[in-house]
């Protein structure tokens, strides 16, 4: 891993060390690439919210390229998601995997700004969106539109 990576990895673990302290790896991992560690230093970076860190009941309003989305978490992973025309443009219950970098690796329980959510919808199965923007607190009243972005084509 170049001296830059691990530099960053270092001050990483010192700001917040749940980043190396999972129990399930040493971070950053041996065996991942340097692009796979710098992804993984990156969504920390960026910022995010962890499933885990939810209160049952929390509402989030997710902004990506194309979308904005209003979640709903419901706890154990379990959310309704409102906000696109097609997939869900009234609450759909689904089960958020986490957020990937846009191929298959994913972050579980994880929805980071930068990278693409994923979740498992009722009907349509396995949803991607566009890239994430903005994650922020919804603060109740007024919900986001459902399309008040321009989408490009065949984009969710």
């Amino acid at each position: 891993m170049g001296d830059g990576t691990q530099e960053f990895c270092r001050i990483l673990k010192a700001v917040d060390p749940a980043v190396s302290n999972t129990g399930l790896f040493s971070f950053p991992h041996p065996a991942f690439a340097d692009s796979v560690n710098r992804a993984i230093v990156q969504s920390e970076v960026e910022g995010g919210v962890y499933l885990r860190d939810l209160p049952q009941g929390a509402e989030i309003e997710v902004e990506t390229e194309n979308r904005f989305y209003l979640i709903v978490y419901l706890g154990d992973s379990e959310a309704t998601i409102s906000g696109h025309p097609v997939y869900c443009p009234e609450p759909v219950p689904v089960r958020i995997n986490g957020s990937t970098w846009g191929g298959s690796m994913i972050k579980s329980n994880f929805i980071g700004r930068g990278m693409h959510l994923e979740f498992r919808h009722p009907d349509y199965h396995v949803i991607v969106t566009s890239r994430i923007v903005e994650i922020r607190e919804h603060r109740g009243g007024r919900r986001p539109p459902v399309s008040s972005k321009t989408p490009r084509p065949d984009s969710h």
